[in-house]
């Protein structure tokens, strides 16, 4: 939509996300009881989760978005991290609960004892895991527009939940063709979507608090905008190194050491503007200048 900001997209996601994680969440929780489906109950516990994670990616994003100040003068866009690593934690203990459950009940001897669940929880499935896939595309797609890593992790939420699914929709057909014991395996499936989810979740959020560099990709480009200013002989080094979904650049060039200062300086804030126009996620670059004889 014209005239949406970072944040305005981030908000109308995460209301779509929020909406459509608990009319799917009641469905499957409805169905599920009224099927008989562990798996589909353990699904719906999933979904549920959802919402409260996107509410968590919400408030990071608006802390995120607060403007620098005395006591942050680089900004706050490591709160969106602070928002992804506890949205994992969430999954993680999520996917704890749902495995232990299934794991007791394979252990014990009501196994054997399993309904065998309706068809309702069998059309929820399917329907959850067209309606999460879609999720997922329509998240994704946004995420990579504002270079958001919060949401990039609802995202993948929401595609854990299509997989999830799947695994339910598996276990919910072996338990009406006569294996029960697929709908307690089944859970623990999801469990191991949900742990998987939140690993790589956890992993992006810390990268993105320990100062990582971008992609090697990104970084040859860089160099490559900064080698196409006239005036610039070579590009000494680059550092670059992620900020939460921002970028900071240091880069050191080479110029004609008898230019005059002024026309040095002029030379270095090209490159300024080169790598902050071409390069939206760089919050800021800083150039230093090597004189060079010729």
């Amino acid at each position: 939509m014209k005239n949406e900001t970072n944040k305005d997209i981030a908000v109308r996601v995460s209301n779509v996300s929020i909406a459509a994680n608990i009319l799917l969440s009641v469905f499957k929780f409805i169905a599920g009881i009224a099927a008989h489906s562990s798996a589909m109950l353990s699904d719906a516990v999933h979904s549920a989760s959802d919402v409260f994670s996107t509410v968590i990616v919400l408030i990071g994003f608006n802390l995120s978005e607060k403007k620098a100040d005395k006591e942050h003068p680089y900004g706050h866009e490591r709160m969106e991290c602070v928002a992804s690593m506890v949205l994992a934690m969430i999954l993680f203990f999520t996917g704890f609960e749902i495995g232990r459950s299934a794991v007791n009940t394979l252990r014990s001897d009501s196994v054997n004892e399993i309904r065998i669940p309706g068809l309702l929880a069998l059309a929820a499935a399917i329907v959850s895991i067209i309606v999460k896939e879609l999720m997922y595309r329509y998240t994704i797609h946004c995420a990579k527009m504002i270079n958001s890593g919060a949401l990039k992790a609802d995202a993948w939420h929401h595609r854990s939940d299509a997989l999830s699914s799947v695994g339910a929709l598996i276990g919910i057909a072996g338990a009406r063709l006569g294996f029960p014991a697929l709908e307690p395996i089944a859970c623990l499936a999801i469990c191991l979507f949900i742990f998987k989810a939140a690993i790589e979740i956890f992993k992006d959020a810390v990268d993105k608090m320990v100062d990582k560099s971008c992609s090697e990709n990104i970084e040859i480009g860089m160099k490559e905008c900064i080698q196409s200013v006239d005036g610039v002989l070579s590009v000494v080094s680059l550092h670059t190194r992620m900020f939460g979904s921002r970028v900071y650049v240091d880069t050191e060039i080479s110029v004609d050491g008898s230019l005059p200062l002024f026309k040095a300086h002029e030379i270095a804030e090209h490159v300024h503007d080169n790598i902050e126009s071409n390069f939206p996620e760089v919050k800021h670059c800083m150039v230093h200048v090597d004189p060079e004889a010729l």
